[in-house]
């Protein structure tokens, strides 16, 4: 039988890949939208739309009339803004939604967390598991990390005390179709020749494709034994930093990356920049951050063993299909998905004179796998067990 869900973030890059997979398997899907949302893409594919604000109890309680399933997907995007952003869009909408569902006696409460609920722990070979502490390492003015752990701690004091059915997913830097954040932004800075690597580049990247987290999300809202669980959702296969933006590179038809920057040059060039940007109390994040550093030269890794062990996940697509099909999607209708953006005076120069190199090497370079392609489908969607509750 068709189970009710509730996606919150239905309009952003992992809730709207979420909402496609539930309504290609049958399930009936609402999403909590605010009223300045622009909902096209869910009025297509016949979700039903609930008009509010996650802070409203009221508008969390009409949406949550009749859900089994919630999938929290809706935070403040983006490691740049005030406290306040993070306190209002985060924990405060994480807390209003969740004290609805404990009312709602909803069957499970999906939180879509981070990695950076783990705060920035120090380089090591050993993969990091779902056992390590919370809050390791917090950055002064790191009000991302810090709204990340705090939605968590609050999540896990709920389901220990007023009986939230919790579990939780952690995915790393997550790209895809219809993201707004990042690779429209990266598209451009890679034409542009822009782009450098952080570090000598042979570190492991944490990247994930948005549709195999969902699938990662529903067969754990589908397992009765992960209430009370957390996933590390974080990568597809083992691969580096350089593998992956050569790839990227690659699918984009430009030239592959060969500057480098010392990883210590770029954290702290990039906590200088943003000291600088608040002091000018800039909405806009500076070219480069810490955590933007941290996230592509740091030397560690998060174990997936648990989520491909307990729940059977299997990522559908390898690196290069799910960057590929990425790509494809933002070059499709790119004054619509690339947002335009003045060109820099120094590449203008560089372009007038030549130098801008926009075509990539002639001779044919091989490209050496990162990992060994999955047998999967790409588009395989987990089922739901025959034996799942129905909608009440």
């Amino acid at each position: 039988m068709s189970r009710r869900v509730l996606v919150t973030g239905a309009t952003g890059l992992l809730g709207s890949h979420l909402v496609e997979r539930l309504g290609a398997r049958g399930d009936h899907v609402l999403a909590l939208a605010r009223q300045s949302s622009a909902t096209g893409f869910l009025d297509e594919r016949g979700v039903e739309v609930v008009r509010g604000d996650l802070t409203d109890p009221s508008a969390c309680d009409r949406a949550l009339d009749g859900i089994n399933v919630v999938y929290h997907c809706a935070a403040k995007v983006g490691d740049w803004g005030s406290w306040c952003e993070f306190q209002v869009g985060c924990i405060d909408a994480t807390r209003t939604l969740a004290e609805a569902a404990v009312r709602a006696r909803v069957d499970r409460f999906v939180h879509v967390s981070s990695t950076s609920a783990y705060g920035h722990p120090s380089d090591r070979a050993e993969p990091i598991a779902e056992t390590h502490p919370l809050g390791d390492n917090i950055w002064v003015l790191d009000y991302y990390t810090r709204s990340k752990v705090d939605c968590e701690r609050l999540l896990w004091g709920l389901a220990e005390t007023g009986g939230l059915p919790l579990t939780v997913i952690r995915p790393s830097w997550i790209f895809g179709e219809r993201d707004r954040t990042t690779m429209p932004r990266l598209i451009q800075e890679f034409r542009w020749n822009r782009v450098s690597i952080v570090g000598k580049g042979d570190n492991p990247l944490s990247a994930v494709y948005a549709g195999v987290v969902a699938d990662a999300a529903i067969l754990a809202a589908d397992d009765p034994g992960s209430v009370g669980e957390a996933y590390n959702v974080t990568s597809q296969a083992a691969i580096t930093q350089r593998q992956f933006l050569d790839m990227l590179a690659d699918a984009l038809d430009v030239p592959r990356v060969t500057w480098r920057y010392p990883f210590l040059y770029a954290f702290y060039g990039g906590f200088a920049l943003e000291l600088r940007e608040r002091l000018r109390r800039s909405k806009k994040p500076p070219q480069v951050t810490r955590y933007g550093a941290w996230l592509l030269g740091r030397r560690l890794s998060y174990s997936t063993e648990k989520a491909r062990n307990k729940l059977g996940w299997t990522p559908a697509l390898s690196y290069e299909e799910s960057i590929e099909r990425t790509v494809q999607w933002f070059l499709a209708d790119q004054d619509a998905r690339i947002p335009k953006r003045r060109t820099p005076p120094v590449v203008a120069v560089r372009r007038a004179l030549g130098l801008l190199r926009t075509e990539p090497e002639a001779a044919p370079r091989s490209r050496e796998p990162a990992f060994d392609r999955p047998a999967a489908e790409s588009a395989r969607v987990p089922r739901r067990p025959e034996s799942g509750r129905g909608s009440r």
